[in-house]
Formats: structure tokens, C-alpha cells, sequence
């Protein structure tokens, strides 16, 4: 009753869904997937019968398992319940749930419980791998049962987040980059208040129990981090407490400002110029590449955007000044120094962000119909495909830049040569390029909005998580490695099948399926040269591989754009 009959839809039309049984069949598969591979990493094909060496091992897959499946929620629930919100927007279909009799709660509620449904329908399908893990040992019931309740807090807070996120913002751009960047930030503020406090301290405690990730930490290793002398005194009631209380005040704050927020003040400012029936301003010249104009000369994606820019540089900043000022000699996880740590949280923020930018520059055409306008006029194929791209790379520019000029200041601290300098610039402006093309080619081949921006954003993060968990499979598995080969590439090949199914959803070429198969092979080759100190190899794999997936992407995308969009082609004479 309390959220109403947008949530009662989703619950019974969900279960008619078979791509619903498909996600949650692929989550567990992936998982003993990557069960399989751990096994043969840790054990390789020895027979181990000691009861130690399986709990250590039992303890081991759970720590990763715990960890991958918080961050995967928490992504999930945040663009899920995002997304969903931003197209009933982009789709104009918001004034008319707005002029129903809906409640606000219900419709706020409504809204988060349908985005978040299978999300915690994923969570409860893992209960049953957890327990399996259990049988192996070094593994307690309340360990898996504050496990999954951390991360369903954690998914329920992202969850809010995106919703209130959502119906603050009133385009998909803004809503996915506060969204992301805020986060991102709640996460590096509140590890840097419990820091300044003392983590040892009662203010320091509270504080800290807002961030899932050191609360889960102590869940997977409750004897180092805690004064526990039996595993049964362990209590996570604090952190869960706080994270849902949280979550509350997101949803009381969004149903408060619901009516304030919408309809946006767009739609009243374009209505008063209509009654008088004259215009704020002269018209302005327009250039002769139009999409380009509208890209960069407009305010297409809000007005705003200027202060998710402003918030990304401060990130930027704080996270320079954090890790820049760490040794370099201290590993992470043994693989990375905490500069290049850096760099990575930043590269991957400016990634999804690229990512998202490329993608809401054609669903937000398709959902406000102007796309179908485009489509009646003049515009070329190679036009609209360069334009929007043109248009990516000058809006998300910060985005590009402030990664490089950390680069380049790593290189100005001597925590990296300069050939290694010309290698991570090169390498990441490739990347980027692939982020940029993997956007647009999404929004092109899925007709749906929120599935376009799902896939999209999606292939990205679980791309980079994947190079996560193998390096972490890698290293403990490095004094047998060529033993183990045969278990990564049932991993690698299960991202291929996934990679193929995103890229040939619509319009299926041989370039694609290629591409799919070498990406991943490429990564994880590139991965290995990595660890082994290589630096050319790393480049040189890096710039192929991701480069030929983008201009395998890019070449459709031109030659076949007509098709694609449902415009057909008329040959001139």
C-alpha cells in the first residue's frame, strides 16, 4: 500500500519477463564462474583434503564475492532507479503521472521499489552461493547475514540517491553525473571526516558507518579490525542503521520537493514566451555543421552543468591531493602504487562520465522527438555520427583533461618515467575514444532509452571490475600461472559472449563479433604484461584492441545509420 500501483506493476509484470530469469540465472553463473576460477588459482589441480586449507580458501572467495557483488548493487540500484525516473522525463510522460491522483509518496516510492526490485531480487538469488561457500569453512552465518544485509542498506541508500537525484535534475545527463559524482564524493568525504576524527573514536565510529565498504570490511575480517574474541559478538547494527536511516531522509526530502521540483521552470518559462507570443532574445546564427552548434552552442544537456563540472574538478583535486602525497614505493594489493591508485578511481569516474555524455546525446534526442526532425532533413550520417562526437568530447572535456594533467603531474613528482607518461596519455585518450563510440553506438542499436543507457554505462563498469578481479586472481595465482591458464579463459570467454551480446544487439557484423572476441583477450593479455613490469606490450595491446573495437563501431555506425534509425536511404541522381 505504501508505494502504491506503480510498484504492484512491476512486481506482477516482472515475472513475465524471461530476460528477468536470464539476468539472474547469468549473476549466479558469472559468480561460479569466478568460483572456479579462484579454485584453480589458489589450488590449481592439486587435491587438497586439509579442512584448513578449503576454509582459508572458503574465507578467501567470500571476501571478493562480498565486495563485488556491493559494488555491482550499488551501480545497479543507483542507474536503475535513475534511469527510470529520467525517461518517464526525457519521455514527457512525467506531467501526466504528476496529473493522476498518485500521491507523492507513492509515486516517489513507487518509482524506487520498481528500479530496485531486481536488484534485490539478485541479492536473495546469492543467498544460496553464500551458503554454499559457508560449507567450505572459514566462513560464519553472521558474517553472510550482515553481508547481505550491508549491501542491501548500501543498494537502498544508491537507490535513493538516484531518485532524488532524478527528480531534482531534469535532464538524463546531470541526473547520471550527480548521481555518479555524487556518490563517489559522499564516499571520499566521509572517509576523510573519519580520518580527521579518528576512527577509534565514538564520533569517528558513526561517521565511518556510513561508508559500506569499511563496514563490510570489518564483516570479512571481523578479528583484525575489531576487539571480537567470538565471532558471535559481531554487530553491524550501527552501519545498517545509519545507511537506512539515510535512505529514509533521501525519500522524505524527495517527496517534500516533488511538486516544487516538477514540472521543471522550463516548461513555464517556454509557456509564458508562448502567451507572448514574441521571443527573449534574438536568433542566433547557426553554423554550417548544425549539429555541432547545437552541441556546443546551446544548453542541450541543462543549465547547470557548469557545477557537476565544478564538483568534478574539486574530486579531482581532493583525490590528487590524497594519493600524489603517498609514497610511491607502498603497493596496493600488491599491483599498483598509490598515485597510480589515483589515477585510476579518477580515470574510470571520467570514463563513465564520457560514457554517459556520448549515450544521453542520442536517447535524449530519440525520447524529446527531435531525433525524428534530424532524420527529415538534409543531416548526413557522417555529419550527425561526427557531430555528436565532436560535441562529447567538448562537453566532457574536463573529464579528459584533468586525468592527463594528473599524469602529467605524477611524471613532475618522478613517480613515472616520461616514455610511461607517453604511454598512459596515449593509452587513456584511446579509452576515452572507445567510451565516447560505445555510448553512441548503444543509444543507436537499442530503441529503448534506459536499456541503451543500462547497456551502455553497464559494458563499461563490468569491464573495468573484470580487470579488477582478474589482477587480484592473477597475483594469487602467480607462481603457478600457466597452470591455471585454462581457468581465466573460461572467465575471458564468458566476458566475450556478454561483450558480443551488447555490440551485435541490433545490427550484427563480423567486425563486431571480432571485436568481442579480441577485446577481452586483449585486456587480459595486457593485464599479465602489467604485472610483469611491461610497459610497450601494455600500450601497444591497449591502443589495438580498444581501438579496433571503436572503429568497428564507428563504421556501422555511418555506413548503416539509415537502417539503424529507420530512416531509409534515397539514392540522388
Amino acid at each position: 500500500m505504501l508505494a502504491g500501483p506503480i510498484f504492484t506493476r512491476e512486481a506482477l509484470t516482472l515475472p513475465r519477463q524471461m530476460k528477468s530469469y536470464l539476468i539472474r540465472a547469468g549473476y549466479l553463473f558469472a559468480f561460479f564462474v569466478l568460483l572456479y576460477t579462484a579454485s584453480q588459482a589458489t589450488f590449481g589441480w592439486q587435491q587438497y583434503r586439509s579442512i584448513g586449507a578449503t576454509a582459508r580458501f572458503g574465507a578467501y572467495v567470500f571476501q571478493i564475492f562480498a565486495f563485488v557483488q556491493l559494488t555491482l548493487l550499488i551501480f545497479a540500484g543507483l542507474l536503475f532507479s535513475a534511469g527510470n525516473v529520467a525517461a518517464e522525463k526525457d519521455r514527457r510522460t512525467m506531467l501526466l503521472l504528476l496529473m493522476t491522483d498518485l500521491k507523492d509518496r507513492e509515486l516517489v516510492i513507487g518509482k524506487l521499489l520498481a528500479s530496485l526490485l531486481n536488484v534485490f531480487t539478485l541479492l536473495l538469488c546469492s543467498l544460496p552461493m553464500f551458503i554454499f561457500i559457508r560449507i567450505l569453512g572459514g566462513v560464519s552465518l553472521s558474517q553472510i547475514g550482515w553481508a547481505l544485509a550491508i549491501t542491501a542498506a548500501s543498494t537502498y541508500v544508491a537507490g535513493s540517491w538516484g531518485v532524488f537525484v532524478a527528480f531534482w535534475r531534469e535532464k538524463t545527463f546531470q541526473t547520471l553525473s550527480v548521481g555518479l559524482l555524487g556518490f563517489v564524493a559522499f564516499l571520499a568525504f566521509v572517509e576523510l571526516i573519519t580520518f580527521l576524527v579518528g576512527a577509534e573514536t565514538t564520533a569517528g565510529r558513526w561517521i565511518g558507518a556510513l561508508d559500506p565498504y569499511r563496514a563490510l570490511l570489518t564483516v570479512v575480517s571481523p578479528f583484525s579490525s575489531t576487539d571480537l574474541t567470538r565471532i558471535g559478538q559481531l554487530s553491524m547494527w550501527p552501519t545498517f542503521s545509519v545507511l537506512v536511516g539515510l535512505a529514509l531522509i533521501l525519500n522524505i526530502a524527495t517527496i517534500v520537493n516533488l511538486r516544487r521540483w516538477n514540472p521543471s521552470k522550463t516548461i513555464y518559462i517556454a509557456a509564458k514566451n508562448n502567451e507572448s507570443g514574441g521571443r527573449t532574445r534574438e536568433a542566433r546564427t547557426v553554423w554550417s555543421q548544425p549539429i555541432i552548434w547545437r552541441e556546443i552552442m546551446t544548453k542541450a544537456y541543462g543549465r547547470k552543468v557548469f557545477l557537476i563540472k565544478l564538483a568534478y574538478v574539486i574530486f579531482a583535486i581532493f583525490i590528487g591531493y590524497a594519493m600524489l602525497g603517498t609514497p610511491s614505493s607502498a603497493l596496493v594489493l600488491g599491483m599498483i602504487s598509490w598515485p597510480g591508485l589515483g589515477f585510476i578511481l579518477l580515470g574510470l569516474l571520467s570514463l563513465l562520465l564520457i560514457n554517459a555524455q556520448a549515450v544521453t546525446s542520442v536517447t535524449s534526442e530519440r525520447d524529446g522527438q527531435t531525433l525524428e526532425v534530424l532524420l527529415v532533413t538534409e543531416i548526413s550520417a557522417s555529419q550527425f555520427i561526427y557531430g555528436k562526437l565532436a560535441g562529447v568530447f567538448y562537453n566532457a572535456k574536463e573529464a579528459i583533461l584533468l586525468p592527463l594533467i594528473y599524469v602529467l603531474t605524477m611524471y613532475g613528482f618522478g613517480a613515472i618515467s616520461g616514455i610511461q607518461t607517453f604511454y598512459v596519455l596515449t593509452g587513456y585518450l584511446m579509452l576515452s575514444i572507445f567510451c565516447a563510440m560505445l555510448g553512441m553506438h548503444a543509444a543507436i542499436s537499442f530503441e529503448n532509452s534506459r536499456t541503451a543507457i543500462i547497456n551502455s554505462m553497464g559494458t563499461v563498469f563490468f569491464l573495468f571490475i573484470g580487470i579488477f578481479i582478474c589482477m587480484i586472481l592473477i597475483v594469487e595465482a602467480r607462481s603457478s600461472f600457466a597452470l591455471q591458464l585454462p581457468s581465466f579463459l573460461i572467465f575471458i570467454v564468458g566476458g566475450s559472449i556478454g561483450l558480443w551480446v551488447s555490440l551485435t544487439h541490433k545490427n550484427p557484423s563480423p567486425a563486431l563479433t571480432l571485436a568481442a572476441g579480441v577485446l577481452p583477450f586483449g585486456t587480459f593479455y595486457a593485464i599479465t604484461a602489467f604485472l610483469l613490469g611491461e610497459s610497450f606490450s601494455v600500450f601497444l595491446c591497449v591502443c589495438v584492441a580498444y581501438g579496433f573495437t571503436a572503429l568497428a563501431m564507428l563504421v556501422p555506425a555511418i555506413s548503416e545509420f539509415d537502417l539503424a534509425l529507420g530512416r531509409s536511404s534515397i539514392e540522388k541522381s
